[in-house]
């Protein structure tokens, strides 16, 4: 399927967790809404945009399981993060439990405001790979104490590409009041999502990634039972419209308007669900998954180092192989780059470093055994 990307036929793109990347007849989709609001800017923004943006929220939330009425549009998961962190009315003696293997942008900013606001953001750290679900959620959970009135977990992580057992958590947490806040930055097209069934308290995500939509598409979901804790980052139009003229919530008024924005993204996220249903993505997923697992173990062979997964249900079409200790991360990417012409990521979680491979639907087997003898060409050399 790579002809229905935009993406350069020169460059081996084993890099879509970092932005995504978007098919072809879903960025028509998306500059025809652009050239929609040029049209005629004063109509659309005062007559066309809030359907628009409702008919959007309903088709993702029927997507995700959930009323589209309890989710808004942000730019990005950081932005959701953000959104929810920043309302919160934490202080000293709180604490904010967090796992060792979150993302730096988020870490940032509950950093930022523990220390503005004297709460406590804790980093358990968890053994790596774990036996089992089960063994996940007991370590993780060693964390809480009679303090923690927030979990913040990533559903899939950023550096070590891991499904969290989320749903488990969460209804440990529910049972023991604590606010539960999931980064599903690369869940949403990369797994199957019902938020319903998940029962997190705040869920936020990306559709510019793994579910193909325009840059700057994300959600931010928040139970009904949990919504007058979320206060606008920005305070525009949505905190002075008369009564007849509400969306349905103080929420989805606060979040609808920010003023002049481009919403065309967010628009085009309808399209990109029908992209995903029209060619039987659940399918195409597996097959990524299993070009994934047979990569992971040429790598593995290679460089005679274990798989850091117990088992193959613990990623899905993003995953991290091992490179021998010592590999200099940064020259190794510069070279694939510009010598094999692969773009693709290396990590490094707690001093060890890892190549992280995304494997989407324009990804052939070539790519993929490019990279391998990219790497066993540039290790030998580097020994």
């Amino acid at each position: 399927m790579r002809k229905d990307f935009l993406l350069e036929p020169e460059t081996i793109f084993l890099n879509h967790g970092s932005f995504g990347a978007t098919p072809r007849v879903v960025f028509e989709a998306y500059q025809q809404y652009q050239r929609q609001l040029e049209t005629q800017p004063v109509r659309f923004f005062q007559r066309e945009a809030q359907p628009a943006l409702a008919k959007a929220r309903e088709a993702l939330g029927a997507y995700l399981g959930v009323d589209g009425q309890d989710l808004v549009f942000v730019h990005n998961a950081t932005f959701g993060v953000n959104a929810i962190a920043r309302s919160l009315a934490l202080g000293p003696g709180d604490e904010v439990l967090t796992s060792d293997q979150e993302y730096g942008a988020c870490n940032n900013t509950w950093q930022f405001l523990s220390k503005k606001q004297g709460f406590s953001y804790v980093h358990q750290s968890l053994s790596f790979p774990a036996s089992s679900r089960e063994a996940i959620v007991e370590e993780f959970w060693r964390g809480v104490n009679e303090k923690t009135k927030v979990i913040f977990l990533s559903h899939i992580t950023s550096p070590t590409a891991f499904i969290f057992p989320i749903e488990e958590i969460c209804a440990r947490a529910r049972a023991h009041h604590i606010l539960t806040i999931i980064d599903g930055a690369h869940v949403p097209g990369q797994l199957d999502l019902n938020l319903h069934d998940l029962a997190a308290d705040v869920y936020t995500g990306n559709c510019h990634k793994w579910l193909c939509s325009p840059k700057s598409a994300a959600f931010l979901y928040i139970h009904p039972d949990k919504q007058h804790l979320i206060e606008p980052l920005v305070v525009s139009w949505g905190r002075s419209v008369l009564p007849q003229d509400s969306l349905g919530s103080q929420f989805l008024d606060d979040y609808s308007w920010l003023g002049t924005e481009d919403i065309a993204a967010y628009l085009s996220v309808v399209d990109a669900i029908h992209f995903q249903k029209s060619h039987n993505w659940p399918l195409l997923r597996q097959a990524c998954h299993e070009r994934l697992k047979l990569s992971l173990n040429h790598i593995n062979a290679l460089t005679g180092l274990p798989s850091y997964y117990p088992d193959d249900s613990f990623y899905a079409q993003m995953a991290i192989a091992a490179l021998p200790k010592g590999t200099n991360l940064a020259k190794l990417k510069e070279k694939l780059y510009h010598d094999y012409h692969i773009e693709i990521p290396l990590t490094e979680h707690r001093g060890q470093g890892f190549v992280r491979i995304s494997v989407q639907v324009y990804t052939s087997a070539e790519d993929l055994m490019a990279l391998v003898k990219a790497l066993k060409q540039e290790l030998l050399f580097a020994q």
